[in-house]
């Protein structure tokens, strides 16, 4: 029987691959994990539209365990051999299938195993972001773990989000500010 239990998680709707990372969170003191269990890969597939895609069952939140890992080290150190091979590793099991349909090119990503294809998906969103690496960004906040692709005109975004992070480093600052005046 499926849980109709859904975990409430900070930043949702960022590109795949960061949605993935975003997948541990911080609240308060506590460390957050969605993917702790199918239900929570249930839930990340819907919140990332994958869930018509894919079915959620051990083997699926395996391999995305092993995506998120490659990732989390690969954000932060674009050059470590050993999450390089780990996220290739995910991209051997997929492969893309270009044709004309219809008069108007088709693209069709398939799968050695159904089983990658969450996995695959957000490792391939990872290099599209790679276009642009300097936008993939961990929040400015030392105690958050969160990521965001800037989108921002300038390319100047700080924090996972305005309404959180945010605003308590600009009350922190305020803090700080009128406890010098006084």
């Amino acid at each position: 029987m499926a849980s109709t239990v859904t975990r409430r998680r900070p930043l949702v709707g960022e590109p795949v691959a960061v949605d993935l990372l975003n997948t541990r969170w911080v609240e308060g003191t506590t460390r957050r994990d969605l993917l702790d269990g199918v239900d929570g890969l249930r839930q990340w597939l819907g919140e990332a539209g994958l869930d018509t895609r894919f079915d959620a069952d051990v083997r699926t939140l395996d391999r995305v365990l092993l995506a998120r890992g490659a990732l989390a080290v690969l954000v932060d150190a674009p050059e470590d051999a050993e999450a390089t091979a780990r996220l290739n590793e995910v991209l051997d099991h997929g492969f893309v299938r270009r044709r004309l349909r219809d008069g108007a090119p088709a693209v069709t990503v398939e799968f050695d195993d159904p089983a990658w294809g969450p996995a695959w998906t957000a490792a391939a969103d990872y290099l599209d972001l790679l276009d642009a690496p300097d936008r993939i960004r961990g929040c400015a906040n030392p105690a958050c773990v969160l990521h965001f692709f800037d989108t921002s005109r300038n390319g100047t975004r700080r924090w996972c989000s305005m309404s959180g992070c945010g605003n308590r480093a600009k009350a922190a600052r305020h803090h700080a500010r009128a406890a010098g005046r006084r």
